[in-house]
């Protein structure tokens, strides 16, 4: 878990409402769409240039690691959220490398796949804390497709290095077939799903695991790969997905959408604060998890509607301070929002058992229990369930304002910024790491509540 004796000059007073809100708040690009796409104009034959690109730390580390392997990833000087991609002209990546992996999950699980095709070993790394980050099914699966993993710490886990197979690409005309346990996160699957298409004979991917988490997120990676001229089969009831052989191609040029679980803590603010919030640009079809988000906020109370001006599609929430409690609550097909609904549930009438985001346990932090401590310390009721976590509401008057520890995990440093909406004094310890996906946070907040 984090530091808990974090500098004082790292503390953030974070903004208490006092009054309803009224704003409309611009969310940037899709880290996971953004991270997807540069995958997959990597692999590509010719240029593709990304519109509306997350410029975050997430990102840049996706961009420098794909540099690293011979890719070009030109920004654009007139406006720094669009990016061309240059694949390397013979479709061979670069290696001899070293990738830095950051805390990014989609960097250190999708990349490796890439090392597939590199001429030479590539090694992995990241920062201290990526190291309790579960790897192990991705590299299993890499390995079960021929390659090479020397591990130089904890097996299955950060730093590693990836030396490619050396089979003749002409020596297989079925399938790979590759069986994995992605229970821990749907990134293993969509890792491998990414790269299926370049191995020879393609690939058939079996999940062995029991439940399949986050599974929008792996229909995303489906959607994503069939956009680019992949064929994909996927039975999710078998737990089995088959990509055909082919070349990868995006379009010369895709357009990102807003990261609609970004999205969450400003639309979950109305019903902390009460109020509207609109976020524009949002889509009317989406393969994000957070499009369930608006669905899930209605269900504790709040007034959803979608509103279109001068050809612009708004989400608009309207709060009135009462929050519904959701009880047995399964939120498998969007865990990742769970750090912002547990804090809008904080202030609900009635408990609520999140259920099926046991895997949030293996994220930038473990999740559940980053949660119930932070809970706990402002004078809360929760508690870790074997799949989940459970909140019981506790009087207002019994909530008291704490420094807020973030664990380096941007979810819960917003996390902590929606409880000082009606927790007046809260202080949030490294707000700073809110730049892994939202890079400008502190002034979007601060904008909302202007």
């Amino acid at each position: 878990m984090g530091d808990m004796n974090a500098p004082q000059e790292n503390l953030w007073p974070a903004l208490f409402a006092g009054k309803p809100l009224n704003a409309t708040v611009v969310v940037p690009g899709s880290k996971s769409l953004s991270n997807r796409y540069l995958i997959l104009a990597a692999l590509g034959s010719v240029p593709v240039r990304l519109v509306g690109l997350l410029r975050s730390r997430d990102t840049e580390l996706m961009m420098d690691a794909l540099r690293a392997l011979g890719v070009r990833c030109e920004i654009d000087a007139a406006t720094d959220t669009t990016v061309t991609v240059v694949p390397p002209a013979d479709g061979r990546f670069r290696g001899n490398t070293k990738v830095f992996c950051g805390l990014a999950g989609t960097v250190m699980r999708f990349v490796p796949g890439l090392a597939m095709f590199a001429d030479g070993p590539v090694d992995f790394d990241g920062d201290e804390q990526a190291y309790a980050r579960p790897m192990k099914p991705v590299l299993d699966g890499l390995q079960q497709l021929g390659a090479t993993i020397e591990y130089h710490g904890e097996e299955g886990r950060l730093p590693f290095t990836i030396t490619p197979p050396t089979v003749d690409p002409a020596a297989r005309a079925t399938p790979s077939v590759v069986s994995i346990d992605s229970s821990g996160s749907s990134q293993f699957i969509s890792g491998l799903l990414l790269v299926g298409s370049r191995v020879p004979g393609g690939l058939e991917l079996h999940h062995t695991g029991e439940k399949t988490p986050s599974l929008p997120h792996i229909r995303m990676t489906v959607a994503d790969l069939r956009g680019s001229g992949v064929s994909v089969q996927a039975d999710e009831e078998a737990r089995v997905w088959t990509v055909r052989p082919g070349a990868v191609q995006l379009p010369n040029a895709v357009t990102v959408e807003p990261d609609l679980s970004n999205a969450a803590p400003f639309l979950g603010a109305a019903l902390i604060a009460g109020g509207t919030v609109r976020v524009p640009h949002w889509p009317e079809n989406t393969t994000q998890p957070g499009g369930l988000l608006p669905g899930y906020l209605k269900r504790m109370g709040a007034k959803v509607s979608f509103l279109s001006e001068n050809g612009i599609r708004y989400c608009e929430v309207r709060g009135d301070g009462h929050i519904k409690g959701l009880g047995d609550f399964d939120l498998t097909a969007a865990g990742e929002i769970a750090p912002s609904l547990a804090a809008v549930l904080v202030f609900a009438d009635e408990p609520t058992r999140m259920l099926g985001i046991g895997h949030l346990r293996g994220h930038e932090t473990n999740r559940l229990e980053a949660l119930v401590n932070e809970i706990k310390r402002i004078g809360g009721e929760a508690r870790e369930l074997s799949d989940g976590l459970e909140i019981v509401p506790v009087s207002s008057e019994n909530l008291k304002p704490s420094e807020m520890e973030t664990y380096a995990d941007h979810r819960m440093a917003t996390f902590a910024a929606m409880l000082g909406l009606r927790i007046k004094g809260i202080q949030v310890h490294n707000v700073a790491t809110t730049a892994k996906t939202l890079p400008d946070f502190v002034n979007m907040w601060n904008g909302m509540l202007a």
